[in-house]
């Protein structure tokens, strides 16, 4: 066995363990249908080395060759459709179907030509070049510049010029056909660089995946499924990231929310009624607010929202209209004459030195102050109220 014949084995069982692990995947990722085009591409791919090394052991070498040429070449282009659906570009069927027919029909027809010549090099090699490049551009145009997704770019920009220099070195090196090639020093380098951009491309791709996983985990972990705001934690995470930003435009502001007479609202109309109100408030919420802020849903009925670089009038203002448009609505599966309403408590975070714990006990001192008062109304924390306890944080932390 000879050294290009052995990574042919080589290459073909590591296409056989990507298309393990992309199926494995593939019930976890966003982009399911992704990872499993991806493991068919090196499944179908991997067959490339199979009929390569059945042109050593018999005669049939047109009908092997071709059926290498077109798995590898379907492989390449299974590889495209997978990067469509992660990137939102979907592989333009038509074009395929008629790049591929061509490129097959050439393929049968150069297979007469020595394999060192310009016309069967360049005929057999441009068509992975231009699936490769265009996969690239798809990555390219998606504009998503993580590290993986650049990598991935990168490699694949690679492949393709590796496909184009193949012809110059089949020209120079290559014999003259395919049995006689097999046993060229260029068949042996030509199969290690194709290896080794076969597994750091699989590599990739899987990278690409976990972190779309990884990603969607961490979503799931700081969203709340009913009102598609922020939880708890997701909150205080956002949030803890604009304070350590190294130059945070003060003041800050809070306003807490809770829904008046939630519980007769689930008593009365039953938990689905009660949903709709959740979802409608976190609507309304989402869209009275800017597009930097940070809206949550704390627990039950409670809401914050935190608006970043605004003062105390403003918030004052985002939280008026909140309350006025919320109490207009009318839900579904309720008497027309009902109309829900909320109660708000608002503050600002004046500087670095205010936790923000500090802010939202003040805020929420200020809404059950709006509830003691009557309810659906907006109260803003008030300056001894503040002074008291930031007097407090201060002895504490001493």
């Amino acid at each position: 066995m000879n050294g290009a014949l052995f990574l042919l084995i080589v290459n073909f069982l590591i296409a056989q363990l990507f298309c393990v692990f992309f199926l494995v995947i593939a019930g976890r990722s966003r982009f399911p249908a992704a990872a499993r085009w991806f493991a068919v591409a090196f499944a179908t791919a991997s067959l490339a080395a199979i009929f390569e090394m059945l042109i050593r052991i018999d005669d049939f070498d047109r009908l092997w060759a071709f059926c290498a040429f077109s798995s590898l070449l379907l492989g390449v282009y299974f590889i495209r459709v997978g990067i469509g659906y992660i990137y939102s570009f979907p592989v333009n069927i038509g074009g395929a179907l008629l790049l591929f027919g061509v490129s097959a029909t050439v393929n049968l027809a150069i297979f007469d030509l020595p394999r060192n010549s310009w016309t069967h090099a360049l005929g057999y090699q441009l068509p992975f070049f231009v699936v490769e490049v265009v996969s690239a551009l798809a990555v390219y145009r998606s504009g998503r510049k993580a590290v993986a997704d650049r990598t991935l770019m990168i490699l694949l920009l690679l492949t393709g010029l590796h496909f184009l220099s193949k012809s110059y070195f089949a020209v120079m090196m290559a014999g003259a056909d395919a049995q006689a090639y097999l046993s060229t020093v260029y068949a042996l380098v030509s199969q290690s660089l194709g290896a080794i951009l076969v597994v750091s491309t699989g590599l990739t791709l899987l990278a690409v995946i976990v972190v779309e996983i990884m990603d969607e985990a961490k979503f799931r972990s700081e969203v709340d499924p009913l009102s598609c705001l922020l939880n708890r934690r997701g909150f205080f995470e956002r949030v803890n990231q604009v304070l350590a930003r190294p130059i945070a435009a003060f003041p800050h502001c809070v306003v807490l929310v809770d829904i008046d007479h939630f519980k007769t609202v689930n008593d009365t109309y039953g938990h689905f009624a009660g949903d709709q109100v959740i979802v409608r408030l976190a609507q309304t919420l989402l869209e009275q607010a800017p597009a930097d802020a940070i809206c949550a849903r704390l627990g039950g009925e409670e809401f914050a929202v935190f608006l970043p670089s605004t003062g105390d009038a403003t918030g004052y203002l985002y939280a008026q209209a909140v309350r006025g448009n919320f109490s207009a609505h009318k839900f579904a599966g309720m008497p027309d004459d009902v109309r829900l309403t909320a109660s708000f408590g608002v503050c600002i975070m004046r500087d670095a030195r205010e936790p923000i714990d500090t802010i939202l006990h003040l805020a929420d001192k200020a809404l059950y102050e709006a509830k003691r008062n009557g309810r659906n109304r907006v109260v803003r924390a008030n300056q001894a109220g503040r002074d008291s306890v930031a007097y407090l944080t201060r002895q504490v932390s001493a």
